[in-house]
């Protein structure tokens, strides 16, 4: 009875031991890497396997997961599936066969159909069975390597994911050059960075990375080009994308009226191709902005370096792995030369005990012994006088080994050979002690030598850049028709019989005005109350300072009017908000909506009054400044008013627009952030040439974007001449033009590269440039450098032009001098900023007099 009862356990604390065994095993045994090789066991198990197979020739795929099966008790599909990312990974695995494509998501062939074997780098790398240690195999009929000794950071060079029960890992993959320059640096206890790198490319920012600790992320994007007004080619992927889920999330967007395309393509075959079609009148660079927004164009990824270590889960860094990787392999390098030490010592104190035995002819002492004992003893002795120069003392199994020696070895063996042998052996001991001595220097040579023959190809892929903040509600394409029911007091998307005021996206804020001088912003929806007396509704944008609203508004039921111009830049969602001073019944008595801060003239007209003499009188805007949304603002008339008329279109009385250049994320501003390009207004322009050729203006709308060929952006100004050096392969010759662009948002080419040979030498945008040409010897004589004042040297011509030959000698370089001085005219410039102190018109100050 007592045995029985100490039998008995309870349900719940078995479910409980099992769930952590299971746990356990997970973790440990499928999900996560160890940091020691970067591998889980059963990628560990394929290699092995495919070491075990290894013969120079290609396995069918089928055979090795037959093979890991030995080792890996997890099934079929498990074992081909991780051979399949090993291979997609192209680091250790040379493929044979279709295996699938990392651009387009498409699978491999089946298993039988596919072969495979093992890189020379794997072969160099990652094997050394005498610095492997093993472990029985589950059912213990083979024996695995534990952690098979990789001399290399492989964990980071391939990234791993892996999902275990509470427990995830996240590695990004690296690439392959930069980690062995970041453990070179270790080893010379440097400091060093890495960031991702993946086989799609695409764009990287990582200034959140963490280095690739919990809680950092990185932000991908495609690479997107603009080819034209109405098409964009998408040529490079996100990590963790493919061209089919790629384009799902763009046709989604285009469904739900977040981007407006006409059609998208996919010519992805070795290289990706997507081809999205505009329709007409849709900016591209809003386009490109709103497929970063609404789409996997961009997607952000955390990453969460979780690895093994000691038989424990832990997380780290990607520096603390690569520089744990780095050390692991400075202790491997180590002890593979002790081995190869101790195996050079031993082959040396061989040779030289056979050396001994046959010069000294110590065979011959065994010719009269009748017992192994005394055969054993004869040599030992006969030894003794010549053996106090070895390394280590003569043991029966080297006297065994020398009396295996054969008669036919012995009677040709040579005195001379045998000592040269002796010597080689001498200096490689020499040499492996050297690399002992100093270690660091012989792991940096290693991690050099495998650069120069394994690095040649393997350039990063992906571009680290600092990606711009795109405000969604700004890309969003106007999708949704909006409509207002004046009488009643809504405002909606669904309210189709009512009157309808714009278009706008359903992410959009809307603004609204009422005539008792409140006003309230809101989101978009199919039908919100919003008051009745709606006299402006308009779509509202954040920290907007360019729209300025002028109003005239009664303080109160009988009271007095006043006027003032605010801009709305911040607000709480749907509250309301008092334009007056909270008097009951105040009232709008005007009201304009400005987009670019313009000021119009209006007449006030007033009613009868017998104190008053003259009853209208005009109001110009622009003399008010803009402030705040809670002003009071400035006296218009303390008696009562009839009606207000527009008298005078305004226009904008801001000041000409600052703008800038960031070349970091390749976006204007008008932060101050990067190049200061000038102040715009009206129809300004901006100037981009690339190394193409090519010029461009452009609006200076904050939205556009800029290629990467882009080598000038600046202020256009129409009146300052382009000038361009070229050499013309077709002629072999240099030439010199000078043009000026015309006022055409459409690509002006100045350049035309129709060989190989053609390219542009030099471009200037300088009023008066000035160039040095240096040449080539001339018959061993050298000539003088040339100093040309390109205004001098050439008028300007047109845009087509060949123009001038700079020069009949051969040149051996093209230098652009400082320019001469020009006076440039200076441009007329609005110094108006909106923050003028308030004027009174003449009427309002006679009307004071006479209440006075």
């Amino acid at each position: 009875m007592h045995i029985e009862e100490e039998s008995i356990k309870k349900v719940s604390g078995m479910y409980q031991e099992w769930f952590l065994d299971y746990a356990s095993y997970v973790i440990l045994e499928r999900a996560i890497p160890s940091i020691y090789d970067g591998l889980k066991p059963v990628q560990r198990r394929i290699l092995h396997s495919m070491r075990e197979l290894e013969d120079g020739r290609y396995n069918k795929v089928a055979n090795i997961v037959g093979n890991t099966m030995k080792y890996h008790p997890h099934g079929d599909a498990a074992i081909s599936d991780a051979i399949v990312q090993i291979g997609q990974k192209d680091l250790l695995i040379d493929m044979q066969g279709n295996w699938g494509n990392v651009h387009t998501g498409d699978r491999a062939a089946a298993a039988r159909y596919i072969e495979a074997r093992l890189t020379k780098f794997a072969l160099e790398v990652v094997f050394n069975p005498k610095t492997t240690h093993w472990q029985p195999s589950y059912d213990g009929r083979n024996r695995e390597p534990i952690d098979l000794p990789i001399k290399f950071p492989l964990l980071l060079a391939q990234g791993v994911e892996g999902i275990a029960v509470g427990l995830s890992t996240k590695i990004l993959p690296h690439n392959f050059n930069e980690l062995i320059e970041a453990s070179i640096l270790h080893l010379k206890g440097k400091k060093f960075q890495i960031f991702p790198d993946f086989q799609t490319a695409g764009l990287i920012d990582v200034s959140d990375y963490n280095d690739g600790l919990r809680g950092g992320k990185v932000r991908v994007r495609a690479k997107i080009s603009q080819e034209d007004k109405t098409l964009l080619k998408i040529t490079e992927l996100p990590y963790g994308t493919t061209t089919g889920s790629l384009i799902d999330s763009i046709l989604k967007a285009n469904d739900k009226g977040k981007i407006k395309i006409k059609k998208i393509e996919d010519n992805t075959a070795a290289d990706v191709e997507i081809l999205i079609y505009l329709a007409p009148g849709i900016s591209p660079d809003k386009t490109i902005d709103a497929l970063y927004a609404f789409t996997d164009c961009e997607i952000s990824i955390s990453p969460n370096a979780c690895v093994i270590r000691d038989k424990k889960p832990e997380f780290l860094t990607v520096s603390d792995i690569l520089k744990f990787n780095t050390d692991n392999t400075l202790k491997l390098l180590k002890r593979e030369l002790e081995i190869e030490l101790d195996e050079l010592q031993e082959q040396w104190h061989f040779s030289s005990l056979e050396r001994i035995f046959i010069e000294k002819r110590i065979y011959h002492d065994i010719e009269e012994e009748e017992t192994w004992e005394g055969v054993i003893t004869a040599i030992d002795n006969g030894l003794k006088p010549y053996i106090a120069h070895l390394i280590r003392p003569v043991n029966e199994d080297d006297i065994t080994r020398l009396t295996e020696i054969k008669i036919k070895r012995i009677s040709k063996f040579d005195l001379d050979k045998a000592q040269q042998f002796i010597d080689s052996l001498e200096d490689k001991i020499s040499n492996v002690k050297h690399h002992l001595a100093n270690l660091i220097e012989f792991a940096v040579d290693y991690f050099k030598a495998l650069k120069v023959k394994y690095g040649k190809e393997k350039v990063r892929k992906t571009e680290i850049r600092t990606f711009d903040t795109i405000d969604a509600s700004k890309v969003a394409v106007a999708n949704t028709r909006f409509y207002v029911d004046r009488a009643e007091g809504f405002i909606g998307t669904s309210l189709k019989k009512d009157e309808f005021v714009f278009e706008c996206s359903d992410i959009d804020d809307i603004i609204i005005f009422r005539q008792d001088a409140t006003m309230l912003v809101t989101k978009v929806d199919a039908k919100t109350f919003v008051g009745k007396g709606i006299v402006h509704i308009g779509v509202w944008r954040k920290n907007d300072k360019r729209t300025i609203y002028n109003v005239i508004y009664r303080d109160g039921k009988n009271g007095p009017a006043y006027q003032k111009r605010f801009a709305v830049t911040g607000i709480t969602r749907d509250k309301e908000y008092d334009l007056a001073n909270g008097n009951k019944g105040s009232e709008l008595l005007y009201f304009s909506a400005n987009p670019n801060g313009e000021a119009e003239v209006v007449s006030v007209i007033l009613k009868t009054h017998q104190r008053i003499k003259k009853l209208k009188f005009d109001l110009d805007f622009a003399e008010l400044a803009v402030k705040g949304r809670s002003s009071k603002g400035n006296l218009v008339t303390k008696y009562p008013i009839k009606k207000i008329e527009l008298k005078e279109e305004g226009i904008s009385t801001l000041a000409p627009r600052q703008i800038w250049y960031d070349p970091i994320v390749r976006r204007l501003n008008a932060d101050e952030r990067g190049d200061l390009l000038g102040s715009f207004k009206g129809d300004d322009k901006i100037l981009t040439i690339n190394s193409t050729g090519e010029a461009k203006l452009v609006s200076f709308d904050l939205g556009n974007r800029f290629d990467d060929e882009m080598i000038i952006i600046e202020k256009w100004k129409p009146n300052k001449p382009l000038s361009c050096v070229y050499f013309d392969g077709t002629k072999e010759k240099y030439f010199v033009k000078r043009f000026l662009l015309e006022d055409t948002l459409n690509p002006q080419i100045f350049f035309s590269n129709e060989d190989d040979k053609s390219e542009i030498k030099l471009i200037s945008t300088d009023y008066l440039p000035v160039i040095e040409l240096t040449f080539s010897k001339i018959k061993g004589v050298e000539k003088e450098a040339e100093i040309i004042n390109l205004e001098q040297f050439i008028a300007i011509k047109g845009i087509k032009a060949q123009g001038n030959q700079l020069t009949p000698y051969k040149l051996k370089q093209i230098n652009a001098l400082e320019s001469l001085p020009y006076d440039e005219p200076e441009e007329v410039m609005d110094e108006s900023d909106g923050s003028q102190p308030t004027l009174f018109d003449e009427v309002e100050n006679e009307i004071i007099k006479e209440e006075e």
